[in-house]
């Protein structure tokens, strides 16, 4: 605690005595964190989702999304916010990759909008988008910086939802196929790192359980939705999210991957669950929620097959797998993308089995966020992050146990300040510095324990359209004025430009 404090009033001098810029920015403590201080090739980088920062939704042909529709339901987005302009990369993406290089980052992980390639998720090509992404890359490359594509982003086009409900249905394998194609042989000579999905158990989950993300589908007494299921449907969408990872990567390896060579993974999210004391029934409590969440999709991917605990209790529920589905999915990663932010403790809550279920419930399992009357760690902005630096560490040594020791990405990590905080309060964000300090930090730790990771991306480059929060939240490492659009880089931002200094 004690070299917490010393570090935070160093950052607090600096802010101070100095102005912020790129000059000064050797002042700040980097609380011994160093490039050297990684592997030779370990890659530093920023991320960002093609949604949340691009804006020109409307504009030079690029179609509606399940997420255009979604943010038109009154009430649902903080303050009825839209992403219609958000933060307008499709317009400034010069000058952010510009902040990047000033950062010293190595890499951009960005995602591409389906529905800005093709409108209407199939059919006819929008080559203004095409256009859009071949300057982005372009530009990146010539900067120095590394290009991560992200197949997609939670924003799966509105004419696929409309013409058969999507992604509850088996054609989207074929269509999603045929954008990833697309993509591969369009950017991949350029592109040699590529994701299929980012977070497909929160589309799943948010999407179809309790409805509380886009298409907003559900069942009572699970959420408040129109339609849906929440018995089945979390669980037919993820199947067909992993058949569609799958049919991208055997095309990718099958016609595109040796000639280009490139690698392609996927991004998974995973909060670490804890158990809250050490009985055996919180124990497996907890590796019962490991596995609904990491194991959903993980486990598939390096076993072929569900989780037990999964089997067992969705029993006819979840959807099986042909004998040639899973020599597809099987081994179907050159990579892990791992999305970290928080811990939970978690405990068996004794309840008696249910007759009406849903995947969370699913879990039988309880959340809790304090042990003894101790939080688990202070709370972000963000009412679901707490800040648990060690729990970064267990979640990565996990899957380095669990799951074969695949090569990893910390593809996100970071946290959020208030929306309304003003200049030039928040560009002094020593809570924010602090908070990736103490995960590298584990992060390192992890690594010298054997953990094979090769990179590090920070949640996010920009302040921007933050989904349920619209932009009440801050995550970025650049603060952006919402009505002006004006970028002015935070403490953090010159943080790393100190630790990423290449000597």
């Amino acid at each position: 605690m004690g070299k917490m404090i010393v570090f935070l009033l160093l950052c607090m001098c600096f802010c101070i005595a100095e102005p912020l810029d790129w000059e000064t920015a050797n002042g700040i403590d980097t609380g011994g964190l160093s490039r050297a201080s990684f592997p030779k090739d370990f890659i530093f980088g920023t991320a960002t989702s093609a949604y949340q920062v691009e804006g020109a939704a409307s504009t030079e042909g690029r179609g509606p999304s399940i997420w255009d529709a979604f943010v038109k339901i009154p009430g649902t987005i903080a303050k009825n916010a839209t992403a219609e302009v958000t933060v307008d990369q499709y317009h400034r993406y010069k000058e952010d990759v510009e902040l990047m290089v000033k950062m010293n980052m190595d890499a951009y992980r960005f995602s591409i909008s389906w529905s800005r390639i093709f409108p209407k998720g199939t059919g006819r090509v929008n080559y203004k988008g095409v256009e859009y992404y071949n300057n982005l890359i372009n530009y990146l490359l010539e900067r120095g910086i590394t290009p991560y594509a992200n197949l997609y982003h939670y924003d799966l086009p509105e004419g696929l939802e409309k013409a058969f409900k999507g992604l509850l249905d088996f054609k989207v394998v074929e269509e999603y196929a045929r954008f990833a194609e697309f993509c591969f042989k369009t950017f991949g000579d350029r592109v040699k790192n590529w994701m299929t999905f980012n977070e497909p158990r929160v589309v799943a989950a948010l999407g179809y359980d309790n409805g509380i993300f886009a298409p907003a589908r559900c069942s009572t007494p699970f959420g408040n939705c129109t339609a849906g299921n929440s018995s089945t449907e979390p669980y037919i969408v993820a199947h067909n999210l992993l058949l569609s990872h799958a049919a991208a990567v055997h095309i990718y390896r099958q016609k595109y991957q040796a000639k280009q060579k490139g690698k392609i993974g996927i991004l998974l999210d995973f909060v670490w669950y804890e158990p809250l004391t050490n009985s055996t029934e919180d124990m497996a409590a907890a590796q019962r929620s490991r596995d609904f969440h990491i194991g959903w999709f993980l486990h598939p991917i390096v076993y072929g097959k569900y989780p037990q605990n999964m089997v067992e209790i969705v029993g006819t529920r979840l959807p099986k797998f042909t004998e040639k589905q899973v020599t597809m999915v099987k081994g179907s990663i050159d990579f892990l993308g791992v999305n970290q932010y928080t811990a939970y403790y978690m405990y068996d809550p004794k309840q008696p089995k249910q007759n009406v279920t849903d995947y969370q419930m699913d879990w039988n399992a309880g959340f809790a966020y304090a042990r003894d009357g101790v939080p688990i760690g202070p709370r972000a902005n963000s009412y679901w992050l707490y800040i648990v630096p060690w729990g970064l560490y267990k979640a990565v040594t996990y899957i380095k146990e669990h799951y074969g020791n695949p090569t990893m990405f910390l593809s996100e990590n970071g946290m959020d300040d208030p929306g309304n905080v003003t200049l030039p309060a928040g560009l002094h964000d020593t809570t924010r510095i602090n908070y990736y300090r103490s995960y590298i930090e584990n992060l390192q730790h992890a690594i010298k324990d054997g953990a094979n990771v090769a990179g590090y991306f920070a949640w996010s480059l920009l302040d921007n359209f933050e989904w349920l929060s619209g932009y009440t939240s801050r995550f970025g490492l650049v603060y952006v004025d919402f009505k002006t659009l004006k970028r002015y880089p935070k403490m953090s931002a010159y943080w790393f430009s100190k630790v990423l200094q290449r000597h």
